[in-house]
């Protein structure tokens, strides 16, 4: 995902705030051309993490992190959930749309909402490190902002009093 890399490089590039070696380079899968992605089979986030970072380990011959992520919405039963990059397809906007249409049937303006992304690190066949990271927050009443990828224009996060996609990088 071109928007986890700019993230994740954005964050590397600043060790003395991260702990992270100044020397660690990201390689993405970009740099293996013809690497065919795993089929994501798992039933939680935390499965599919696992089988891509193994999954991509062995491919590369790299330590390899991989995530999985998605967006949780109470209302709808916690979908997308696992299938949040697939779900509805792959134009945002439709899911979107598709997500407003659900909560106006189900009768709610908004619902309590939740990110999650499991990462994993995989080296020679073995699980090294992972962990889960939550935001909670809300569906906002309509998209907004042009940062951040993926549901962030949606995801209304209380604290900072916008959405994930109204925040800059830092």
């Amino acid at each position: 995902n071109p928007g986890k890399v700019r993230e994740i490089n954005g964050i590397l590039s600043a060790p003395a705030s991260t702990g992270a070696p100044a020397h660690l380079e990201l390689v993405s899968l970009e740099q293996f051309p013809g690497l065919v992605e795993p089929e994501e089979t798992g039933a939680t986030f935390a499965e599919n993490a696992r089988l891509k970072a193994l999954y991509y380990a062995e491919a590369t011959g790299l330590p390899s992190v991989a995530d999985d992520s998605g967006l949780e919405i109470d209302a709808l039963d916690k979908a997308p959930g696992v299938h949040s990059a697939r779900w509805h397809g792959t134009d945002y906007a439709v899911k979107f749309r598709k997500i407003y249409e659900l909560l106006r049937e189900r009768g709610a303006n908004g619902s309590p909402a939740r990110f999650v992304c499991h990462v994993a690190l995989a080296d020679r066949g073995r699980i090294l490190f992972e962990t889960t990271g939550i935001i909670e927050g809300e569906v906002a009443p309509e998209p907004r902002g042009t940062n951040g990828f993926g549901y962030d224009p949606i995801f209304y996060y209380p604290p900072y009093g916008c959405t994930l996609a109204e925040l800059d990088l830092e």
